[in-house]
């Protein structure tokens, strides 16, 4: 971090709370309390592209989604995609069974991603306010205040769960997937388990519960739009797969990228060529990378993904619920793409509707019960995978030499991509809420931490850590002297 010259303040934010990793924010103010610099800053430094070399390509899908104990689905599924290409069997080409099992297994992880994300983590500003108390202003309070939807939430988030153990094997770190399809079939009492279930805990009642989570939000965005429409809202461009006729599908596709006004930079495009699309820029002052789309540069190219960058790409959603949704939210932003940071999760939510839908709907598919498991092809050297995984576009790039030995490995995560955008939502906080202050209110600095949670970002892709280190925020005259300190502890 530069010094910090006459004049100047810093606020620091360490450790970014409800977030899923470690990260810190530094906001630098002038002498007269306006901002000239803020930073988003990812911390910790997990090296997997480096150790996973010298390991048999086969073992990939495992080691691989130890990056993280939230989304190791996505990890495991792209991962297996990228080794399907190695072993000459395209992800397109897998058998049925194969196909099917890996996607009830990807949109279980996106059911329970989502949930945990809009309820345990985001819901607390919306409930209660940015600015509550933060002794209430988390789950807890949310479990005490309103148990009936802390109860759907955490039964929501069971259901996901428990489609990814009897998909994966188990509900963290699975090894459902391997290369060229799968190892296992559902039997029919696990589908009636997840089908018919119990009153509490079927794919019925997860449509229907998800709907009155999207109802709870639509109402809040009714009576605060100034506040959804308007925070940390800015123009940018935007990447996701889509199917090859433009239907958002978050397990396989071709990739798309759409300018601020909904213009394709690039569509159709075989994601085994994305090196020729996008690079990598490196930054000083963070471990994470900043990608970009070639064609405009560094400066221009910078893009979002995830739940909003899906919707602002894709042409349709081809399940009815989530559709009917879908054409709610195109009609508010009149067709154009949505900038709003705060409108993912409204994406997010009709996103999670589409999954239960899907769960649904492929439980009812024989072809889990019974077919073959496996495919196989000519062998190749070289191999990526790529997937829509909960935060965004995930990509798994690997070489294998004649001896089975991975020999390089590129990972480029989904909070990879939403980087440029997240410090820019800082940005945004920094200077229409924080600039020209001498003081820190608590909930002030909840703004930035809100800017930077809508992205639901997996800081390092490791496991959830919230609540358990405290957060000090410290700012500081010229001279070093302490002009205001805020904590807080454990508890939020």
């Amino acid at each position: 971090m530069p010094s910090v010259k006459s004049g100047t303040r810093k606020i620091t934010i360490e450790p970014v709370t409800r977030v899923e990793g470690h990260g810190k924010v530094t906001i630098k103010l002038d002498e007269n309390n306006k901002v000239i610099q803020s930073r988003f800053h990812i911390v910790e430094f997990r090296g997997f592209e480096r150790f996973i070399q010298g390991r048999p390509y086969w073992e990939a899908p495992v080691l691989v989604q130890r990056l993280c104990g939230i989304c190791p689905v996505s990890h495991h599924l792209c991962a297996s995609k990228a080794m399907d290409v190695i072993v000459g069997v395209p992800s397109d080409s897998l058998t049925p069974t194969a196909d099917k099992m890996r996607r009830l297994m990807h949109y279980g992880q996106f059911f329970q991603s989502h949930v945990l994300h809009f309820f345990h983590l985001a819901s607390p500003d919306l409930l209660f306010g940015v600015n509550s108390d933060p002794l209430k202003r988390n789950i807890i309070g949310v479990i005490q205040a309103f148990p009936e939807i802390a109860k759907k939430a955490v039964l929501m988030r069971k259901f996901g769960q428990e489609v990814i153990h009897l998909t994966a094997g188990k509900k963290i770190h699975g090894t459902g997937a391997i290369p060229g399809g799968v190892n296992k079939h559902l039997t029919s009492a696990e589908r009636d388990e997840l089908l018919v279930g119990t009153p509490e805990l079927n794919a019925d009642i997860m449509v229907a519960w998800i709907q009155e989570g999207l109802a709870l939000f639509k109402d809040y965005h009714l009576k605060n739009k100034e506040f959804i429409d308007g925070f940390a809202a800015f123009p940018s461009n935007y990447m996701s797969l889509v199917r090859k006729d433009g239907a958002l599908d978050l397990y396989h596709g071709v990739l798309r990228a759409v300018d601020p006004e909904g213009k394709k930079i690039f569509d159709q495009v075989d994601y085994q060529n994305y090196a020729d699309y996008i690079s990598e820029e490196v930054r000083s002052w963070t471990y994470m990378k900043f990608p970009y789309f070639q064609s405009l540069g560094m400066e221009k190219g910078w893009y979002r993904v995830g739940p909003l960058a899906r919707l602002n790409t894709c042409d349709f959603i081809p399940t009815p619920l989530a559709q009917k949704e879908f054409e709610q939210y195109k009609a508010y932003s009149k067709g154009k793409p949505s900038g709003s940071s705060m409108h993912m999760h409204w994406a997010r939510l009709i996103e999670a509707l589409h999954a239960a839908e899907k769960i649904r709907e492929l439980l009812n598919d024989p072809d889990l019960i019974s077919g073959e498991l496996v495919k196989t092809g000519v062998r190749m050297g070289e191999g990526v995978g790529l997937l829509e995984a909960p935060r965004g576009t995930l990509f798994h790039h690997y070489r294998v030499d004649p001896n089975d030995q991975i020999t390089m490995c590129n990972l480029i995560v989904s909070t990879t991509s939403n980087n440029e955008g997240m410090n820019r939502a800082v940005s945004w906080v920094a200077e229409n809420v924080i600039s020209g202050q001498r003081e820190i209110p608590e909930g002030m600095l909840n703004q930035v931490e809100v800017a930077i949670r809508a992205y639901d970002p997996c800081l390092s892709c490791a496991t959830h850590a919230v609540g358990q280190m405290p957060l000090e925020v410290v700012l500081e005259d010229r001279d070093g002297m302490v002009l205001d300190r805020k904590v807080k502890n454990s508890n939020g």
